[in-house]
């Protein structure tokens, strides 16, 4: 019995939070976007990731793709996605007549985005996205078309659009927020006339359905 009160406290074993699972899933989906790992090894390492229960179990998963060392436990903030090594693409606007754009992946996003959308689509993704500032303002219009964006669970948003027989709104979110005081703030103006402009908090590209849970 003294023997087991004695025995040091192992790390390895301390249980992860699905905020650790997302640091490592971030650190693969960057390797893969790097040619480091192809993608059907990136979908066996994510696997792994979202059934791992232990530092010991998720450690291992990244030990040989980060020259810093595998994936810690945070210090306490919410971490940010890792920025890739590669230089991601700025765009200002994103424009979508009678057509469709999409912004999506890695790619670097300035404070002010302009979207329009008329009678086609506009996909703006900022999961994965570098942000150029703590608050970024996107100004997007619908004119019988749509403009999404889709936003990951630490991100705040303030919706302050007008729809005109339309509709300009946030949609459920497909993931509990994770905000705080330190969270990016994203801000959406615009009009929606006969189209719709929506935003939703997503789990990040890649998760597996089945450790989505329903919220």
């Amino acid at each position: 019995m003294g023997e087991i009160e004695n025995r040091p406290h192992d790390p390895s074993q301390m249980r992860i939070s699905d905020a650790d699972r997302q640091r490592v899933a971030d650190v693969l989906r960057d390797a893969a976007g790097e040619g480091r790992i192809d993608l059907d090894e990136l979908e066996e390492r994510l696997e792994l990731t979202w059934q791992a229960k232990t530092y010991g179990e998720l450690v291992p998963i990244t030990l040989d793709l980060q020259a810093t060392g595998p994936v810690a436990p945070p210090a306490g903030s919410p971490v940010r996605r890792t920025p890739s090594a590669v230089p991601a693409v700025g765009h200002n606007s994103s424009v979508a007549i009678m057509s469709e754009c999409k912004r999506q992946g890695v790619w670097s996003v300035p404070e002010h985005h302009s979207a329009f959308a008329m009678m086609g689509g506009v996909l703006i993704d900022l999961r994965q996205a570098q942000l150029s500032a703590h608050e970024t303002l996107v100004n997007a219009s619908a004119i019988m078309g749509e403009v999404k964006v889709i936003v990951p669970a630490d991100m705040h948003v303030v919706m302050d659009g007008t729809p005109i027989m339309g509709e300009f709104t946030q949609a459920k979110d497909k993931v509990p927020a994770q905000v705080g005081p330190g969270s990016p703030v994203l801000r959406i103006r615009g009009v929606a006339l006969m189209g719709s402009v929506t935003v939703q908090r997503q789990p990040a590209p890649g998760t597996p359905k089945k450790y989505l849970g329903t919220y």
